[in-house]
Formats: C-alpha cells, structure tokens, sequence
C-alpha cells in the first residue's frame, strides 16, 4: 500500500537520537528515551495512555479503555515497531511510534494534555525520527485531521510535506534515509 505513497525526494535530517534530556518551557527536566521493553516501562505507558484526554484522540488512538489500550500497546512495543518516550521523572509524559508499512513507516505521537505546548513533542517526534533514521528507516508518513493547525506546523517545520489532502485528513510524508534501493 505505502508503495503509492509521494515521498519527498530530499532527505530531512539529521536528527538527534535518544536518549535526550532537555528542559521544557515550563522548568520540567525531561528526559527522551527508547522504550527499554519493561514491565515499569508498560506500566507507565498505559497508564499514561489511561490519563489521555478523550478530546485528544484522533482517529481512534489511543484506545479510551484499558483492556483496549493494553492490546493496542502489546502490537506497537513489540516486533519491528519503533518507539521513544518521553521522562517527566517516572512519569510517562509522551509517546511516539514508528510502526513498519511495506517500504515505510507510518508515525504516531501522543502527548498528555497537561505536558502539551511544552515543546516536548516536537522533541519527541525529532528523537524518534533519528531513531528511525539509525535503524535504517528510510520514509516515513502519517495522517492528521487537516483542522489540526498547531500539528500540521509542527510536521511541516519538521520537514513532512503533505502528500495527499483530498479528505478530511492530510496524509504527510518525510524522508529521513537515502537507502539505494529507491
């Protein structure tokens, strides 16, 4: 499917790779790392994702219940996915994906209402983006509700190029790696 994908030509990048640390514009000392796979780790996951403002969800994700959310983690932190959060102490604060798609990765990023227009998460979705680039992801793309003004910005300031508007959500595109095979 993602070989009808438009994909930028030029590389964007480089992009830092985790760990990170940084202090966020409100004083908190956060701290971006690869999911590490244990069980503290999940648990702090889900209950971050527990804590999600509904009016924050899009498309579905995340889950809004707990046995949902609990299936919705155990495909994305597991197999071929990519993943980093983000440290508020031990506290989850945010989360980004990269979940393989053919010959690309599609990314996903959450951050916790109260962690918001902090700049953590275009922190977040940079670490991830070098995270991926040094795993030997090559494409990346994503969807998001064309309304969405603050994250359409955020994905353009980061390099995404909108690649197909025809609904209500935008499909963007960024290319972190210049693998051969293209």
């Amino acid at each position: 499917m993602s070989s009808n994908r438009r994909f930028p030509d030029e590389v964007t990048g480089p992009f830092e790779t985790p760990p990170i640390r940084f202090t966020d514009r409100t004083g908190r000392e956060i701290e971006i790392r690869a999911y590490d796979g244990s069980d503290r780790e999940y648990e702090s996951l889900a209950s971050m994702y527990d804590e999600f403002d509904p009016a924050d969800r899009a498309q579905g994700i995340p889950p809004s219940d707990e046995r949902r959310i609990r299936e919705w983690l155990d495909n994305i932190l597991t197999g071929d996915c990519l993943n980093v959060v983000a440290w508020d102490g031990e506290t989850a604060a945010g989360h980004a994906t990269l979940v393989p798609d053919g010959d690309a990765s599609e990314l996903a990023i959450f951050v916790l209402q109260a962690y918001q227009e902090a700049g953590i998460g275009t922190r977040l979705m940079k670490a991830l983006l070098g995270y991926g680039a040094e795993s030997g992801v090559e494409k990346v793309w994503l969807t998001v509700e064309r309304w969405n003004q603050p994250a359409v910005g955020l994905y353009k300031k980061i390099g995404f190029e909108i690649s197909d508007s025809e609904s209500f959500e935008m499909e963007m595109a960024v290319r972190i790696g210049d693998g051969a095979d293209d």
